[in-house]
């Protein structure tokens, strides 16, 4: 069984954000820049983001609601810092099976 949650993060600057966060996190987790987002695999699961006309859609999923919460934190406590000028916001959806 996995389970999943997906956030929607308003900005005026997704690529930069998705690049930036993939390019950080590359160096301890599992990451891949796409044409139109990027994903980041850590130990507890996976986030999938894409890049979207002034917002950026992240979907998480992993095993567990334990490991979900987990994935949750990491992504959005990483994308936040590199918010200096943008104040970003990450309100995930609750947890779901797909």
């Amino acid at each position: 069984m996995t389970v999943q949650s997906t956030a929607i993060v308003a900005t005026d600057r997704p690529e930069r954000y998705i690049k930036e966060l993939v390019s950080h996190m590359g160096h301890k987790s599992a990451t891949e820049l796409t044409q139109d987002g990027g994903s980041i695999t850590i130990r507890a699961g996976h986030c999938r983001l894409i890049a979207r006309p002034g917002r950026i859609q992240m979907t998480a999923t992993a095993p567990d609601t334990e490991s979900l919460a987990a994935v949750e934190d990491v992504i959005a406590r990483h994308l936040i810092r590199f918010a200096t000028t943008d104040p970003l916001t990450v309100g995930w959806s609750a947890p779901a099976t797909p």
